[in-house]
C-alpha cells in the first residue's frame, strides 16, 4: 500500500505530495492539468524506463520518492468479502502468489519501504531503497507487484495472460491451492526422475575413450589402494621412524637427567629434606617442602614415561623403506588426481560409478525408466485433479465478475475463462493448462483474448469487476484507475461510484476521474490544477477540505460554481457520507 509519494521537477510538476487514503482517493481537475504526470511518477517507482524528456525544463533532474507499507495480507489482515466475492479464508491464495509476497518481505524494514528514484537531465537514473543504493530491477521485482495500474493500455494483470491463472486460483479457494501444491510437488519429482534417466543414458552411452580413461583411473588408484585416513597416519609414523635414533637419544638423556645419580629427583629429594628439617623453626618451610614432594611425583611419572618410550623405540630399516615407498606412491596419486587424498578417493568413486553404469546400463536404465513412469503417472493424476477443479471454478468466477459488469451496465459483454490443455512438454509450475481471460463484447459474439479487443475504458471496468470479485483474496493492495469513467454517465456513473466504493473496502484505490458521482465517494480528494507562474506553467496538487470539495464537485457538475451546482454538490457529498456510514 502507498503511504506517500513526493514528486519534484517532473514534467510540469515543480513540487507535489500525495498521501492517499487507505480506501478511496480521487484526483480531479481540468483536462491537461497534469494528472498523467502523477501517474508517470508512480510508474518510475515501479521500475518503468526513465526518459530525460520527463525532467522539468530548466531543472538538473527529477526526483520521485515513495513510502510503501507491506501488503496487508502479509501482515495477517483479512479485509473480508465484498460485493459477491468471498473472504480470503474461503478463497485462499495459490502458492505462487504466497511465494511472491514472501520474497518481497526483505524489501520492507519494519513493515515499510522508502523508495527514491532520481532521473538527471542527461537521462541517467539512480535508485535507492531504504537509504541504500538499489537497481531499477529491484523496483520491478518488489514495487511493481504491489500496484495495478488500470488505465488506457495499462492493465498490468489483465494484459498479461500468464497472470490469469493466478487470478482464477486466488478466487477458487483452498482446494485449488492444495491441488496446485500437490501438482507442483509431483512435477518436481517427474523432472528429477527424467534428469536421472538422462544421466543413466548418458553414462551408458559414454564414448570408448571416456571408458578407457575411467578404467585407467580405477586401475591406477587400485594399484596403491589407499584407505581413508591412511595417508595422514603413515606420514606421522614415518616421521617417528625416520628420526628413531634422535628420539631414542633424547629420551635416554632426559631419563638420565631425571633419575640418574645426582639427577633431578635426587636433588629435589635433598631440597625437600632440608626444608623439612628447618620446618620445626618455621611452619611455612614445611609447606614448601610438601610442594617439592608433590613436584617429585610428577618428575617420577615423566621419568617412567621416558623409560617406556625408550624401550618402544625401534629402528627397522625394512619397515622404514616400506613406509617411505607407500607414502611416495600415495603422493604420486595426489599429484595426478589430487591435490588431496580425499580428491583421489572421490575420483576413484566417480570412475567406478561410470564403469558400473556401463556394465549395468540396461538394468539401471530399466529402473530409472520405471521410476520416471511412476512419477509421470502420479503427475498426470495431480494434473487432472487440478485441471478439473479449475474448470469447475471458472463458471462461478465468470458469474462473480459478470455481476459487477452488469452493475456497470456493460451490456451483454462477458468475461470468459479460457482453459486450454497443453501438451505434456508445455506443463509448467503454473499447471497443465493455459488459462486466459477472453472478452465477449455482446451476446452471440465470439469471445476473443481480452488484451486484444477491449477498449481502454472497457478494460478498466473489466479489471474493476475482477478485483471486486477477488475482494480480500487479491494479492495486490493498491489499484490505480485512469480512464475507468471514459464514456460513462447517468446511472452508470452512479453504479461505477458504488463499485469503486465497494472495492475500496478491500483495497487502496486511487482514481483519476471526471465524474462528480465518483469524486464525492472519495475518502480523500485531491485537485490537480495547472497554473502560470514566474517560471512558466506549473501543475499543482492540493488536498481539498470540506468547503473546497463542494466547489470542486460543483465545477465538475456544471463547469462553474453556481448556487445551483453548489447546492447539488452539497447534496451529493452528504448522500455519499450517509452511504459510507450505513
Amino acid at each position: 500500500m502507498i503511504d506517500e509519494i513526493r514528486v519534484s521537477n517532473l514534467a510540469l510538476i515543480k513540487s507535489a505530495s500525495l498521501e492517499p487514503a487507505a480506501g478511496l482517493t480521487v484526483l480531479t481537475g481540468e483536462t491537461g492539468a497534469g494528472k498523467s504526470a502523477l501517474l508517470s511518477a508512480l510508474k518510475l517507482l515501479m521500475g518503468v524506463r526513465a526518459d530525460k524528456d520527463m525532467v522539468r525544463e530548466g531543472s538538473e533532474g527529477l526526483t520521485v520518492e515513495g513510502r510503501f507499507v507491506a501488503p496487508r495480507r502479509s501482515q495477517g489482515e483479512d479485509p473480508g468479502a465484498v460485493a459477491g466475492g468471498r473472504s480470503a479464508d474461503e478463497r485462499g491464495v495459490v502458492d505462487d502468489r504466497c511465494d511472491q509476497a514472501d520474497d518481497s518481505q526483505p524489501f520492507f524494514e519494519e513493515g515499510e519501504a522508502v523508495v527514491s528514484r532520481r532521473v538527471g537531465a542527461d537521462g541517467r537514473s539512480r535508485v535507492s531503497v531504504n537509504g541504500g543504493m538499489a537497481s531499477v530491477r529491484q523496483l520491478t521485482e518488489h514495487v511493481a507487484p504491489l500496484v495495478d495500474l488500470c488505465g488506457q493500455f495499462e492493465h498490468q494483470q489483465l494484459m498479461k495472460p500468464a497472470t490469469h491463472g493466478d487470478l482464477l486460483d486466488a478466487w477458487a479457494g483452498d482446494e485449488v491451492r492444495r491441488l496446485h501444491a500437490a501438482y507442483r510437488e509431483r512435477l518436481a519429482a517427474a523432472r528429477a526422475a527424467q534428469a536421472e534417466l538422462d544421466r543413466v543414458r548418458e553414462a551408458g552411452s559414454a564414448s570408448e575413450a571416456r571408458l578407457d580413461e575411467a578404467r585407467f583411473v580405477l586401475r591406477r588408484i587400485d594399484e596403491v589402494s589407499p584407505q581413508p585416513g591412511e595417508y595422514d597416519q603413515l606420514v606421522a609414523e614415518l616421521a617417528r621412524a625416520e628420526h628413531a635414533e634422535a628420539l631414542a637419544r633424547a629420551v635416554i638423556e632426559a631419563h638420565g637427567a631425571l633419575s640418574g645419580d645426582d639427577g633431578a629427583l635426587d636433588q629435589l629429594s635433598q631440597a625437600a629434606a632440608a626444608l623439612e628439617g628447618a620446618a620445626r623453626f618455621d611452619e611455612g618451610l614445611g609447606a614448601l617442602a610438601s610442594s617439592l614432594r608433590e613436584a617429585g611425583f610428577v618428575l617420577e611419572d615423566v621419568a617412567s614415561e621416558t623409560r617406556s618410550y625408550r624401550d618402544r623405540v625401534e629402528f627397522d630399516p625394512a619397515q622404514l623403506e616400506e613406509w617411505q615407498e607407500r607414502v611416495a606412491r600415495m603422493q604420486g596419486l595426489m599429484r595426478e588426481f589430487g591435490p588431496r587424498m580425499e580428491d583421489v578417493l572421490e575420483r576413484r568413486a566417480q570412475a567406478a560409478e561410470q564403469i558400473a553404469l556401463v556394465d549395468d546400463a540396461e538394468e539401471r536404465e530399466r529402473a530409472a525408466r520405471a521410476e520416471l513412469d511412476r512419477a509421470e503417472d502420479a503427475l498426470a493424476e495431480a494434473a487432472e485433479q487440478l485441471d478439473r477443479a479449475r474448470r469447475a471454478a471458472a463458471p462461478a468466477f465468470e458469474e462473480a465478475v459478470r455481476v459487477t459488469m452488469r452493475r456497470l451496465e456493460m451490456g451483454g459483454s462477458e468475461l470468459v475463462c479460457g482453459i486450454e490443455a497443453l501438451d505434456r512438454a508445455g506443463w509448467s509450475a503454473y499447471g497443465p493448462s493455459a488459462v486466459e481471460f477472453l472478452y465477449r463484447p455482446a451476446a452471440g459474439m465470439q469471445a476473443r483474448p481480452l488484451a486484444r479487443i477491449a477498449s481502454g475504458g472497457e478494460m478498466s471496468r473489466v479489471m474493476l469487476s475482477v478485483k471486486v470479485a477477488l475482494g480480500g483474496g487479491d494479492a495486490v493492495d493498491t489499484l490505480v484507475f485512469d480512464e475507468v469513467d471514459a464514456g460513462v454517465g447517468g446511472a452508470v456513473a452512479v453504479a461505477l461510484a458504488d463499485v469503486l466504493a465497494d472495492l475500496a473496502r478491500t483495497h487502496q484505490v486511487i482514481v483519476v476521474t471526471h465524474l462528480a458521482q465518483v469524486a464525492v465517494r472519495g475518502q480523500r480528494h485531491y485537485r490537480v490544477a495547472r497554473c502560470d507562474g514566474p517560471a512558466g506553467a506549473e501543475t499543482q496538487l492540493q488536498v481539498l477540505d470540506a468547503d473546497q470539495r463542494v466547489v470542486e464537485v460543483a465545477r465538475m457538475l456544471s463547469g462553474d460554481a453556481t448556487e445551483a451546482s453548489l447546492a447539488h454538490a452539497r447534496e451529493m457529498l452528504q448522500a455519499a457520507k450517509d452511504a459510507a456510514l450505513s
